[in-house]
């Protein structure tokens, strides 16, 4: 599914790289949204992204963690802990897409201008399920720096709660922030008790 996802996101990003109509069909308008009912945008927006850049690193990490996080999920279906596999795994993906962006919708609704793109929303949730299944694994920070997941998933909470509040770049930090907490919450909604595998995880 992370292949899929991954291909589909491509083919579309790159058609709208050269295609300025098809971007602004399908790109986050908190304000169309509102005013003219445009709600496919809640999901669309994830398809686009600004730049070649942007949908590179997405895609990277989603890459990385997608295939891990799947292959976290199909271990508990064997296991008889949680249903199909693969449809936990598209819920987190699209509940990651929508979630992430509510806040955005609420703070721009009748702000014509504004305008969001990009699956970094959704990334983050993936990355942050599995923070919860493996907190101690090292995350390589440019590739080089190891860091336990459980550090790194805590300071990117502090450094993207702290970034949308100053409001200084054109990055969604909102997005980022709240997608990461549905993410990591994602597995207690599917069985509270899955709780016991993060705390056991970090020895506890």
């Amino acid at each position: 599914m992370t292949f899929l996802i991954i291909a589909i996101t491509g083919i579309v990003s790159f058609l709208a790289f050269s295609n300025k109509e098809l971007m602004g069909k399908l790109l986050l308008s908190p304000y169309q949204v509102k005013h003219r009912k445009q709600w496919y945008r809640v999901l669309s927006h994830a398809l686009v992204h600004a730049d070649f850049m942007h949908l590179l690193i997405n895609m990277i990490v989603f890459l990385s963690f997608g295939l891990a996080v799947e292959s976290i999920f199909k271990q508990l279906e064997q296991q008889g802990v949680i249903g199909n596999a693969t449809l936990h795994f598209l819920t987190l993906y699209i509940g990651g897409v929508v979630i992430s962006c509510l806040t955005t919708l609420g703070k721009h609704k009748d702000n014509y201008y504004y305008q969001a793109v990009g699956a970094s929303g959704a990334v983050s949730a993936v990355v942050f399920t599995s923070i919860f299944f493996r907190p101690l694994d090292n995350l390589y920070i440019m590739g080089i720096l190891p860091v336990p997941a459980i550090i790194f998933g805590v300071a990117y909470l502090i450094y993207s709660h702290y970034m949308s509040r100053k409001t200084i770049d054109n990055i969604n930090h909102d997005a980022h922030f709240i997608g990461a907490v549905f993410g990591f919450i994602y597995p207690l909604l599917i069985d509270p008790k899955l709780i016991r595998v993060f705390l056991s995880q970090l020895g506890l």
